[in-house]
């Protein structure tokens, strides 16, 4: 073989070896960047339970005591066939204590989101969510007429104002029952002191006196 055909050979062998180590690092990078491009995350979002407070509270949030609670309930004799609005329900304790011990059927209304997520938490922790609800809104627009017990822990002005939508709503017999205030000329069936709290019970009449309505 002569020197021209040896050398043309020697040529083109590392033309071969070159292109195939150039492929090999040009695969090579292109796998190293695919590795260190980094995740996509994809956030979902979640649909909140409740919504802005509509306004400011009639009242500040203060909670009942439990030996009040306990003493609210059984003055009003509630049961498994009661159904129970607590007005300015908070964070839940009586709605909540209702289902627990006498399986009451129980909604709590309240216009703060922070008391309606702090209830239904309650709620989750008695084990008690298949009983009772907890709804975000003005208690003077919510429609009050499925309850067979009401109870309170407003202000005199507040049940005052709130006395009128009662009876207009409630059935007659439906009990009433308020922690610390009264309802003006409207005088309680019964009033009881638990550590040193005033409990006021009423019942809804067959006919409202005209000096109440």
């Amino acid at each position: 073989m002569n020197l021209s055909k040896i050398l043309l050979l020697l040529t083109t062998g590392f033309s071969i070896v070159s292109l195939g180590i150039t492929g090999c690092t040009a695969q090579q990078q292109s796998s190293e960047t695919e590795t260190q491009q980094p995740a996509v995350t994809v956030q979902q979002t979640e649909t909140p339970s409740t919504q802005p407070q509509e306004r400011p509270a009639d009242v500040p949030y203060v909670p009942t005591p439990q030996p009040v609670v306990d003493a609210m309930l059984q003055v009003a004799k509630v049961g498994k066939n009661d159904v129970l609005y607590d007005l300015g329900s908070g964070d839940g304790r009586i709605v909540v204590t209702a289902a627990q011990k006498f399986g009451t059927q129980g909604v709590g209304i309240d216009i703060n989101p922070e008391r309606i997520a702090e209830a239904n938490q309650n709620a989750q922790k008695a084990g008690v969510t298949d009983r009772v609800k907890f709804v975000q809104q003005d208690l003077f627009n919510t429609d009050l007429s499925k309850a067979t017990v009401v109870t309170l822990y407003l202000l005199p002005d507040v049940n005052l104002k709130l006395r009128p939508k009662l009876f207009k709503e409630l059935k007659p017999g439906t009990r009433i029952v308020s922690h610390a205030f009264d309802m003006g000329d409207w005088k309680p069936e019964q009033t009881l002191t638990v550590d040193g709290k005033t409990i006021y019970y009423w019942v809804v009449p067959e006919n409202i006196p005209a000096n109440l309505q």
